[in-house]
């Protein structure tokens, strides 16, 4: 009887996992970014309106951050602008 038991939690505790990773994680609203902390993205990625997420967003992973920073969607270009000067910037100084 014990046995039966164990069995039982133990599948339900491999469910209930499985479904929770399943869950996708999405910004609940955006902020505006000081210039000084797009500095610190290593990447970054854009959440749209159409999937799982109810509004569009730019999640901005950080450096030595372990949450990542939603952005409006509109600092997409200057993200993109700022990407390409420091990747620039780091060719040039190898």
């Amino acid at each position: 009887m014990d046995l039966k038991i164990v069995l039982v939690v133990v599948c339900l505790y491999a469910l209930v996992i499985t479904f929770t990773e399943g869950i996708p994680k999405c910004c609940i609203k955006t902020k505006n970014i000081p210039r000084k902390a797009l500095l610190k993205v290593e990447r970054f990625e854009m959440q749209t309106s159409s999937g799982a997420c109810d509004i569009p967003a730019l999640v901005l992973y950080l450096k030595n951050q372990r949450n990542p920073i939603c952005a409006h969607p509109k600092m997409k270009a200057p993200m993109m602008i700022l990407w390409h000067r420091m990747k620039q910037s780091r060719q040039k100084s190898k």
